[in-house]
């Protein structure tokens, strides 16, 4: 039986369906991420579960008991704000304590624990510090150290690490997911970030216009990306369109120059998925040229305009000589680096 369970799980506001039919089994200790673009539904389902807005239809069960007339403050569950939702005029401390002193925690309990959770955070020492004296990532951290001290069934993060910076936002990556690996507490993360998804999450859930458009590890998801959406919202890619010659005895993967055997199951039109840095420049493949190339430190991002279309290749900066702008290139990659869907590129 799943932990956090949500069945067919729907949101209308009037005609507006925002989340439809929204299916999702989390496991204990797992840590899953709704990814999508603004007005996706990420939010609204995080709610949702949170009891802030109730299901128009569908049930949300944790550990088989339904959650639907469940007042949210009886969930017993962790929730992080984007605006990390401080109280003023309470010191670091008294703003982690608040939770425990709701459930009436005796103080000695309280003190130890808020002490622990401060310290779990890189907080100790800063027990009697107001939030206005604090920076961003403090705050976020104290934010984060309030709901862990409830000792939740369910962590629920919206959006927490947006308003930091690039630099800090990566470093609380690292920490938030060392956190949660330590303490073992289920946790839903919603973001539009796709790098900040694929480095934290065990899951993905990909969302777009209210629906589920694709679940799965980081890995999966962006290897082998199940719609177009998927495609091109988690990453960068290409997208070429591609035909299946079954004129010849063994039937040919054809995209302009570029052929390879087949993969079953496949005909007609196909659109090929490919990732820019699983192309490589070589001998033959597809007809390109180098319309532009930039230097990114680690690796070379090159511009193409190809036989099939525009592509992004990235090359790792190995020290070699890279063609230049306006060089004729032709690229290539294995199947195995590919993902392909039926129908024509869009």
């Amino acid at each position: 039986m799943a932990y956090l369970e949500l069945d067919r799980v729907a949101k209308q506001f009037g005609a507006q369906t925002v989340v439809d039919d929204f299916s999702l089994a989390v496991g204990k200790g797992e840590f899953v991420s709704f990814l999508g673009p603004s007005g996706c539904g990420k939010t609204t389902t995080l709610q949702m579960i949170a009891g802030f807005l109730d299901p128009s239809r569908g049930a949300i069960r944790l550990e088989g008991r339904d959650l639907t007339a469940v007042h949210p403050a009886r969930r017993g569950l962790g929730i992080v704000f984007q605006s990390y939702a401080l109280f003023p005029h309470m010191t670091a401390a008294e703003n982690v304590a608040f939770g425990l002193e709701m459930r009436r925690v005796p103080r000695a309990e309280r003190a130890e624990r808020v002490r622990a959770a401060l310290a779990m955070v890189g907080l100790a020492g800063y027990e009697e510090r107001y939030p206005r004296r604090m920076s961003g990532g403090q705050q976020q951290r104290v934010a984060l150290a309030r709901a862990l001290v409830i000792r939740p069934s369910v962590l629920l993060l919206d959006e927490p690490l947006s308003n930091l910076d690039a630099k800090l936002r990566e470093g609380m990556q690292i920490e938030l997911r060392q956190i949660q690996r330590t303490l073992g507490t289920t946790t839903i993360l919603v973001t539009h970030d796709q790098n900040e998804a694929m480095s934290l999450s065990d899951r993905i859930v990909v969302m777009s216009q209210g629906r589920i458009e694709q679940i799965g590890t980081p890995q999966e998801t962006y290897e082998q990306p199940a719609s177009a959406f998927v495609s091109q919202f988690l990453g960068k890619t290409n997208d070429f369109a591609a035909t299946i010659d079954r004129t010849n005895a063994s039937a040919r993967l054809v995209a302009g120059s570029w052929s390879a055997p087949a993969p079953a199951g496949f005909s007609g039109p196909v659109t090929i998925s490919i990732r820019p840095e699983r192309i490589g420049f070589g001998d033959a493949g597809l007809a390109a040229k180098i319309v532009t190339r930039i230097f990114q430190g680690n690796h070379w991002l090159f511009q193409c305009e190809s036989e099939c279309g525009p592509a992004i290749v990235i090359r790792q900066n190995d020290g070699q000589t890279q063609p230049a702008e306006g060089d004729a290139v032709r690229l290539a990659w294995r199947v195995d680096d590919m993902s392909l869907r039926a129908g024509g590129a869009a």
